[in-house]
């Protein structure tokens, strides 16, 4: 009398991973998964372990992950993967209070946000 169990929420050449609180505005995570989308795995991994952006590292963890799913979990080619999604949004937002003058306080919001990276194994060209 358990659950149904979900199936899958991609497709049978697809793996994906997630990537949760990272510190770092959805912004400024957008601007390097654009970066990335479209680019085969081993173009994207270069990208990113050569980009001057802090966020870079946990984001080539993120897609180390996804291409460890796609190896290990659903059998895909390593050598055939490409990116074929790579979505950011927002998480949780911490709220801090600065001091002011004449008393009073402002907000100061420090963002977190999160990246879906999806790999597809391209099909055979005939």
């Amino acid at each position: 009398m358990g659950k149904q169990s979900k199936g899958r929420r991609v497709a049978d050449n697809e793996a994906y991973a997630v990537g949760r609180m990272l510190k770092v505005s959805p912004q400024k995570l957008g601007l390097l998964a654009g970066l990335i989308s479209g680019r085969d795995v081993s173009s994207a991994l270069a990208v990113l372990t050569f980009s001057r952006r802090r966020i870079a590292g946990e984001v080539k963890k993120v897609l180390e992950s996804a291409i460890a799913n796609a190896e290990n979990n659903h059998q895909l080619d390593v050598d055939k993967l490409y990116i074929c999604e790579a979505s950011v949004g927002k998480n949780l937002v911490m709220k801090r209070f600065r001091a002011r003058a004449r008393g009073r306080g402002a907000m100061i919001r420090k963002p977190f946000a999160q990246i879906r990276i999806v790999l597809r194994e391209q099909e055979e060209e005939a």
